[in-house]
């Protein structure tokens, strides 16, 4: 295994480690959330207008931490496979032959330097 594969192979472990714990981080604090608006919500005894709001309140935190996370996850995974289609053309380039000239094409002109000799 070549340096770039091992280094490829490490960087897919740690993207899936970032992953793992960054998702598990959003399930816990929608969690905590969800727990404090329940708590909340029995602590008011009925007053429908203030559970409303925290309700809302909850619902917009959860929904903006989540889609921030997965907004962010997106733009990360967009970016990496970009960089590394960007490395295997440049790879790729680097190791084909040059064109061959197409049929018919007249032979270069010669420099005034190769005309002097």
């Amino acid at each position: 295994m070549s340096q770039d594969e091992a280094r490829g192979v490490r960087d897919t472990d740690l993207e899936k480690v970032r992953a793992r714990y960054g998702l598990l981080a959003v399930i816990l604090s929608n969690v905590g959330i969800t727990g404090v608006a329940i708590f909340g919500v029995w602590q008011l005894n009925g007053d429908r207008a203030v559970i409303v709001g925290v309700l809302t309140s909850a619902f917009t935190a959860m929904a903006g931490l989540t889609t921030a996370y997965l907004g962010i996850k997106a733009v990360s995974n967009t970016a990496q496979s970009m960089s590394q289609d960007a490395d295997r053309r440049r790879d790729a380039a680097a190791s084909a032959p040059p064109p061959a000239p197409a049929p018919g094409t007249p032979p270069a002109q010669r420099t005034s330097e190769t005309q002097a000799t």
